[in-house]
């Protein structure tokens, strides 16, 4: 922040101390880091430094569903096996997003919420088809009162 602040000078100038930390580390260079603390061997061996920005709702609901592997599938096939039908809907899918985003998981703690709200299922279920085929829907309701926290949806937001 100190080598990239520039002060202003002149009538109507702005000040650029306003700038969010966020937005600094866009120009951190292994100067800055070896300035913060690390040692030049360890940083001379690092051949990029990059930040990144945190995934958005959409973003998380396509890690969900789009790849070959996505956790949707995954645990599609795993119900499949003990004859359910596993699918989301579009909203419970939204509900898992937020709900990684207000607890700044990410997408690593995408599984882990899953795995939250289908562990009941998933002992529950094989039981109750031994004679057929059974099905199980996720609803958005199933995943916020799971998860325990409160509805981050914009209409339950403008409600309360």
């Amino acid at each position: 922040k100190q080598r990239v602040r520039t002060k202003a000078v002149g009538f109507g100038a702005k000040a650029s101390s306003k700038m969010h930390k966020e937005a600094f580390l866009k120009f951190v260079e292994p100067e800055d880091v070896i300035k913060f603390g690390l040692i030049p061997e360890l940083v001379g061996r690092m051949p990029v430094v990059a930040a990144l920005d945190p995934l958005d709702r959409e973003s998380l609901v396509r890690i969900l569903t789009e790849p070959k592997n996505a956790l949707t599938k995954q645990f599609a096939r795993l119900f499949d096996m003990d004859q359910v039908d596993l699918s989301f809907e579009p909203a419970a899918l939204d509900a898992i997003a937020e709900q990684a985003m207000a607890r700044k998981l990410g997408a690593r703690g995408l599984r882990t919420m899953l795995e939250l709200i289908l562990l009941e299922p998933m002992f529950e279920m094989p039981s109750e088809t031994r004679t057929g085929r059974g099905s199980l829907r996720i609803t958005r309701e199933r995943v916020e009162s799971t998860l325990g926290l409160p509805s981050l949806h914009p209409s339950v937001r403008a409600a309360g």
